[in-house]
């Protein structure tokens, strides 16, 4: 049987911070700049935070609301005085993120190389479907899984059973690739194969005593090893 790639979306084919430009124009105050990227990744720890305590909870919500919430919680941390325009412009934005410079050219070399890819995110379908349209790589993935199908959100087991069971593979063939620990964590504990993607030399990883079967610096890199 194929192997399949599932990717995660935002921060492995989607840059998050891509944002930042955006709230440099809309902070208006001294040292914007370095609020900005401050903002930007407090606002993404957060959103990931909300996800975490929401699944322990049992308290599901779609992954745009966590967002949303998040946003609204960094600027009272920030004291930031955000509008409620402001706010929805940003969340405008979020929908419309910018891929990672690399990751149309190595989707394609994987496709050429007839290996199956997926989208595999803890946004909903519509919410991935549009990103990925917007950042002209839909076109390039043989379909979108969303955690929202189970009302679960990664690392939960559950989320990872039901991309093999989508995909209908085993877990032998499934990869996970995320610039994210905690889902290569999660699918390797699920039983998957996971490539971490570290974009920063400066990341570190969770030590747990689960590694990732594979570690790349690009999705271009990941293309020459598994293409």
């Amino acid at each position: 049987m194929a192997t399949v790639l599932a990717f995660d979306v935002y921060g492995t084919l989607i840059d998050t911070h891509g944002v930042v430009t955006e709230l440099e124009a809309r902070l208006g105050r001294v040292g914007k700049g370095a609020l900005a990227v401050e903002f930007s990744r407090r606002w993404r720890d957060k959103q990931l935070e909300y996800s975490f305590r929401r699944g322990l909870m049992g308290a599901y919500v779609p992954f745009g609301q966590c967002t949303r919430e998040a946003l609204d919680f960094i600027d009272r941390a920030l004291q930031a005085q955000l509008s409620d325009v402001d706010k929805d412009h940003l969340m405008t934005v979020y929908a419309r993120l910018p891929a990672f410079p690399e990751a149309s050219m190595a989707l394609s070399r994987l496709a050429e190389a007839g290996i199956r890819c997926v989208a595999f995110s803890n946004g909903t379908f519509d919410a991935v479907s549009e990103l990925l349209v917007q950042a002209g790589l839909r076109e390039l993935f043989e379909a979108v899984i969303s955690v929202d199908e189970v009302k679960r959100f990664k690392p939960d087991p559950a989320v990872y059973a039901h991309l093999r069971n989508r995909l209908d593979v085993a877990s032998g063939d499934t990869w996970l690739i995320s610039s994210n620990p905690f889902d290569v964590i999660g699918a390797r504990h699920a039983g998957l194969h996971a490539a971490w993607v570290r974009r920063s030399l400066d990341a570190p990883f969770d030590p747990w005593g689960i590694e990732p079967d594979l570690t790349v610096t690009d999705l271009e890199a990941l293309a020459d090893r598994l293409g």
